[in-house]
């Protein structure tokens, strides 16, 4: 859990920001643009398997894996055709169909409602998959704060306090089964004080015997909240972990 913060990548507003938005520089001209018209979308067809062999095509394409993460969380927002437009006229250097600062403006309007349409989405996705949790899972137990938990092993050792350090192996996923982080994967386990990590770990550690496995279900407001935690967690997620409590250092 304390490496969570280390999987985060550009932030999306210092990614998309450009240099134009950021400081005053040359106006463009005031003759309009003409008109633009959304790229007709290319007839589907199968891909071929990509192959990338040299260090030009892996670091392009590795680019555009981080370009498209961070902006993952409002993507549904997004008219993907104007953006690669926009894109490709930045690229090629045409005249932008809008002015510096209109689009600084634009940005910020756009970054805001989209922002708020994310975690409004996510708030009642995640509601919903709680409500459900209890119905169809009678082993799951809720807690006053909204925790949820389902014991899968139960161990007999001491329960760690808010201050003590633990040892933990864990995997985090989201509620639609997207694996964001893991001990596992790494291969070693994770140390880290009980009162240093998000707020639903914190509670349920302090309730969790040495030697338990447990599945916990944590409400948007007890892990990373309206901030989220881009681009992997978005805003409001309720996070799902399998905790397993090595021991208390």
């Amino acid at each position: 859990m304390k490496r969570l913060p280390l999987l985060l990548a550009v932030p999306l507003t210092a990614l998309l920001v450009l240099p134009a938005f950021a400081q005053p520089g040359p106006a463009v001209p005031a003759t309009p643009a003409a008109p633009t018209t959304p790229a007709t979308p290319a007839t589907p067809s199968a891909a071929a398997p990509l192959t990338l062999e040299t260090e030009q095509q892996k670091g392009s394409y590795a680019f555009g894996m981080n370009v498209g993460r961070n902006i993952a969380p409002i993507a549904k927002q997004l008219d993907i055709d104007l953006f690669v437009r926009a894109l490709r006229d930045q690229l090629e250097g045409k005249e932008a169909a809008m002015t510096d600062a209109e689009g600084r403006d634009a940005f910020m309007a756009f970054q805001e409602t989209a922002s708020k349409a994310a975690q409004a989405e996510s708030m009642k996705a995640g509601k919903e998959f709680l409500a459900n949790n209890t119905k169809n899972d009678a082993d799951i137990v809720q807690l006053v704060s909204g925790l949820q938990y389902k014991v899968v092993t139960a161990g007999e050792g001491a329960k760690p306090k808010a201050t003590d350090t633990v040892e933990v192996h864990y995997t985090g996923t989201l509620i639609d089964g997207t694996k964001f982080d893991s001990s596992r994967d790494r291969g070693a386990p994770a140390t880290f004080p009980v009162n240093g990590v998000i707020a639903g770990w914190t509670e349920a550690l302090q309730l969790m015997p040495v030697g338990s496995r447990w599945t916990l279900f944590v409400p948007g407001d007890l892990a990373y909240g309206e901030r989220g935690s881009p681009p992997r967690i978005p805003p409001n997620s309720v996070l799902v972990f399998d905790v397993e409590l090595m021991s208390i250092k």
